[in-house]
């Protein structure tokens, strides 16, 4: 039985060769990002935000939800992806970055379709929950604050319909995650995320080995 190949930079280099489609829209926003303080290590992989927006597509997503929009590059993928007349809300603590990415969003033409939210996203997520009530998102991706991670993810079990898929990004967190040394506050909480997902029959879960660890969550039919 074949087990997990490991990624050498040449294997990441071809597969991104044979896979990748990259516009200039998205590699230019990918580019203003990592010319920020820290902008390389938060942005999603190029990878992933095309894995995204396949996702969107596979469940025909009309409504969906971004937990930390950071510069906007995974919110460009997710509006591109949505179904016709869908839309993504997204949400972050700070107009500060998600300003680098409407531009592009413009570009796209599809700043029509994303509702930016600004607050604390718990706040934000109650709000939803209130004004749009349960089961009324399709899609849900969470990339935001660590610690953050287990109410968020309730919110969005809430929101989210049933057979709606939830993606948490970050969840090897580095490989710090395996590493018993490792014992942040950042790498601790997404181990103990990590383990009551494992325990959640609300939902079908794959941890995929992928970018920085990339959760897959499927609500079940009640």
């Amino acid at each position: 039985m074949a087990g997990q190949l490991h990624i050498t930079s040449v294997l990441s280099d071809y597969a991104r060769t044979v896979s990748l489609r990259e516009d200039e829209i998205l590699r230019s926003l990918r580019e203003a990002t990592a010319a920020l303080p820290m902008g390389r290590a938060m942005q999603v992989m190029a990878e992933e935000g095309q894995l995204l927006a396949l996702l969107v597509r596979l469940t025909s997503a009309r409504t969906v939800l971004e937990v930390g929009t950071f510069t906007g590059y995974s919110t460009l993928c997710l509006a591109r992806a949505v179904a016709p007349g869908g839309r993504v809300i997204t949400c972050d603590i700070t107009d500060r970055w998600h300003s680098v990415g409407v531009p592009y969003w413009r570009r796209a033409g599809v700043f029509d379709r994303i509702d930016s939210r600004i607050g604390d996203a718990s706040d934000t997520l109650a709000t939803l929950l209130y004004e749009e009530g349960p089961g009324s998102v399709d899609f849900v991706f969470i990339d935001a604050d660590k610690p953050g991670y287990p109410k968020y993810y309730e919110a969005a079990l809430a929101l989210v319909r049933e057979n709606g898929l939830i993606v948490v990004d970050n969840t090897l967190y580095l490989g710090k995650v395996a590493d018993p040394a490792a014992q942040d506050a950042d790498t601790e909480a997404i181990r103990a995320f990590n383990a009551m997902l494992l325990e959640d029959l609300r939902v079908d879960v794959s941890l995929l080995p992928m970018a920085d660890g990339i959760t897959l969550v499927r609500k079940k039919e009640l």
